[in-house]
């Protein structure tokens, strides 16, 4: 009897398990979101993560938007490693990259 209790334990711990966040949101459909887009958005906003459905099937979600979430991809670049190397550009670079191209 000792086998049959591992085997029905390896199974249940390969059993895929829904996304804890999609189970905490409250689910709508898409036409309840249609219908009444303000109203979800604001609720969203406010924090409440709403999950739209199509069909029973999750396809989007509604979340709280945070400044943090636009980033600055400028301010935060850095040099790849692999341009290091290069040589600096000091002004305009058309001359450089007409040669460039004039070399083939």
């Amino acid at each position: 009897m000792r086998p049959a209790r591992a085997e029905a334990a390896a199974t249940e711990l390969t059993v895929p398990l829904a996304c804890v966040t999609l189970v905490h949101m409250q689910q709508i459909r898409i036409r309840d979101l249609h219908m009444k887009t303000g109203e979800w958005v604001r609720r969203a906003a406010r924090g409440e993560g709403v999950v739209i459905t199509e069909r029973g099937r999750p396809v989007a979600s509604l979340i709280p938007f945070s400044e943090n979430d636009l980033g600055c991809p400028f301010r935060d670049r850095r040099l790849l490693p692999e341009f290091e190397a290069l040589p600096a550009v000091s002004g305009d670079a058309t001359a450089d990259v007409s040669a460039d191209r004039d070399r083939g």
